[in-house]
């Protein structure tokens, strides 16, 4: 009886090691199946990527939903299936981006009208001419008429205030000419540089840290304004120091940048200004146009957050992200307005620069110094929303083999499924013999006893 208890027990124990080890493999192959799996649309199948794939054509620009996810907007059935089988939500409309940019070539092809400005809402469909508070009435009618002749869907509309750059980040930072902000630290390898509003100063322009002008903190090599809004001011001691990778945000804090990407509509944003300080909005529109009294700028981001004299230059950034530099706009940070800035992907291109990263994002290879106590992200964002991150960085490093192990995305509780089957088979095997040695050696002691 005994001896059949011992059967049933090791066929059972025998049974589930093998059920373990189909389970494990099971597990194993599922987790990497899953590793393999292309993102879902937002994560890597972008909007931007959809229209870049569909076509102008067929696509009137993209942008991000009020729940996180990308908008496509596409002028055709076809169009749209391709873009909900990525996982995105198609916005059937009437006019491609072929004709919105169309329309908005008549405009700059007309003669220029300083204190106007257009951008394609994409949102919306159309075309949107903007004329501040020094349009005259002959100027807005003659804009008015041409807007009527390419078509319905250019709309022309009134500003408070006037459009100006913002010259009078975000560190002040300033000259003769008058007071702008610092933008990012950039690196051409040799020397560091401040990326900068080109308005603010042509090549040679001297800039200081002090209104007594005994801080120097370096001269402009290089400015582009009109058409751009760029400039570069290498530091007078070639390096930028310690804190290169943080931008100003007021009080004394700073918020830690840790990468440069291009800005998208609907996007949650952040600029800080040696005026106003830190304030937040959102990316309206992108390849806006604006004509100050100075020249004409295109291919900037539009924005609804604010900025006033003095914030020229300074950084616009989100989750640590560097996006621009500050061009121009209108109105003030009491009533509010709309504020121009200058891609820093494109600034930084043409510059052959780049940004200034910590160590912990440049791969390990410090290439600016840890930032100071003070310029660490301390500060609480309007609204409650995080301009960056100061957290520790995620992942597998840093973690536990354990934890390794057992997290359920990767293949580690497989392989764990697997090893336990293994030795409880091996264990079962290895009883088994052990049992039958014993009976033998008793056979045979009593046999030969």
């Amino acid at each position: 009886m005994r001896h059949a208890r011992r059967r049933i027990v090791r066929r059972v124990t025998r049974l589930a090691a093998v059920g373990g080890l189909l389970l494990g493999g099971a597990m194993v192959a599922q987790a990497a199946m899953a590793s393999e799996t292309p993102p879902a649309a937002g994560a890597g199948d972008t909007g931007a990527a959809l229209v870049a794939r569909l076509g102008t054509g067929h696509t009137a620009g993209d942008w991000i939903g009020a729940d996180g996810r990308p908008v496509v907007a596409v002028t055709d059935d076809a169009a749209a299936r391709a873009v909900r089988r990525a996982g995105a939500e198609a916005k059937v409309v009437p006019h491609s981006m072929d004709e919105l940019k169309s329309a908005t070539g008549r405009l700059r092809s007309a003669p220029r009208v300083a204190g106007t400005a257009w951008a394609v809402d994409y949102r919306t469909n159309r075309v949107v001419v903007t004329a501040d508070s020094t349009v005259s009435r002959g100027d807005w009618s003659r804009m008015s008429r041409l807007a009527t002749r390419i078509g319905d869907f250019v709309r022309m509309e009134r500003a408070q205030g006037t459009f100006t750059t913002r010259l009078n980040g975000a560190q002040p930072i300033l000259s003769t000419g008058g007071r702008c902000s610092a933008g990012f630290n950039v690196t051409d390898g040799q020397s560091d540089f401040i990326l900068t509003a080109g308005h603010c100063g042509p090549a040679g322009s001297t800039w200081f840290a002090d209104n007594q002008g005994d801080r120097q903190l370096g001269q402009t090599v290089r400015s582009t304004f009109p058409g751009n809004d760029f400039s570069l001011v290498r530091y007078a001691s070639g390096k930028a120091g310690d804190g290169a990778d943080v931008v100003a945000i007021g009080g004394g804090n700073g918020v830690r940048i840790t990468g440069a990407a291009d800005a998208a509509v609907g996007q949650r944003v952040f600029r800080s200004g040696s005026t106003s300080g830190l304030h937040d909005g959102q990316v309206t529109a992108l390849n806006a146009t604006v004509n100050y009294p100075e020249g004409t700028v295109t291919g900037l981001i539009q924005t609804n957050v604010c900025a006033e004299p003095g914030d020229s230059g300074g950084p616009l950034f989100s989750d640590g992200v560097a996006l621009g530099v500050t061009s121009g706009g209108s109105g003030d940070c009491r009533t509010g307005g709309t504020t121009f800035f200058q891609p820093v992907t494109k600034a930084m291109a043409a510059l052959n620069v780049k940004l200034i990263v910590s160590a912990q994002n440049a791969g390990g290879s410090a290439r600016s110094a840890p930032p100071s106590p003070a310029a660490t992200q301390a500060a609480i964002a309007p609204n409650a929303a995080a301009p960056g991150s100061a957290a520790p960085v995620t992942g597998s490093q840093g973690r536990t083999l354990l934890a390794r192990l057992t997290d359920t995305r990767t293949i580690g509780p497989g392989l764990l499924v697997v090893a336990g089957s293994l030795i409880a088979l091996v264990a079962t095997r290895y009883i088994r013999a052990e049992q039958d040695r014993k009976a033998y050696q008793r056979y045979y002691s009593a046999t030969w006893g």
